[in-house]
């Protein structure tokens, strides 16, 4: 097992953690954002010096990857980047969809057969989505959708999907399938990184400080023609 120090600043919450041995050792949050630029840099001075009074030595630094907001992605990332460049350890970036995923499949009762649809608002009707399965296997790619009547009715006439984030509240009344279900009030925080950031370092899945930028998917996506995803 490993200490490591987890980021996520995707969305309007600022959140950083510490896990030492799978457990959650230290956490800070604040839903009142976006206000990265002030509170992350306090948290994670916490956050180091929670680490340091108690002798801890820090393995990693793992951060949310995006999608997400372009300013808070570039603020994490670069926090956490200059954090293992200052201590010399290495860096995990983690999908934030994936991240969300989590709370949904430790704390709620799914059918074996439940795709997973994490939503992260983009602007109007659109959002940032995948699908996974129960194990967290890519079903349909991260991508922006914008939502509409038919949008992953594919999916939804052979599984039970289920719609979270910040982004699924405004699909409600777009998305009326039988097979679609929504969950409230999941939002993409630090202390969820957890076991994801454990399986990353158990593989060495380490990024390059020096290269590694978030996935802002925007700057992929905004030259194309916006269609719905069906």
């Amino acid at each position: 097992m490993s200490c490591i120090l987890h980021i996520e600043t995707s969305t309007t919450v600022c959140s950083v953690a510490v896990s030492e041995d799978g457990q959650t050792i230290f956490a800070q949050e604040d839903f009142k954002g976006p206000s990265h630029a002030v509170l992350l840099g306090v948290f994670v001075d916490e956050a180091l010096s929670f680490i340091d009074s108690h002798a801890i030595p820090l393995d990693a630094v793992a951060v949310s990857c995006g999608p997400g907001s372009y300013t808070g992605l570039r603020i994490g990332v670069s926090m956490a980047k200059g954090i293992c460049y200052g201590r010399n350890v290495p860096l995990i970036g983690l999908p934030t969809l994936e991240v969300m995923s989590v709370p949904v499949l430790l704390y709620h009762d799914l059918p074996e057969d439940a795709y997973l649809c994490p939503m992260i608002d983009a602007r109007r009707m659109e959002v940032y989505a995948a699908i996974y399965d129960r194990a967290l296997n890519v079903k349909q790619e991260i991508a922006a959708v914008i939502v509409e009547e038919n949008s992953f009715l594919d999916v939804l006439n052979e599984h039970p999907v289920y719609f979270f984030g910040n982004g699924a509240a405004k699909c409600r009344e777009k998305i009326t399938h039988p097979n679609a279900h929504f969950i409230d009030n999941i939002h993409p925080l630090a202390k969820m990184m957890l076991p994801l950031a454990e399986k990353a370092v158990a593989v060495e899945d380490y990024k390059d400080v020096a290269y590694f930028e978030p996935f802002y998917l925007k700057e992929f996506v905004a030259s194309l023609p916006k269609k719905p995803l069906l």
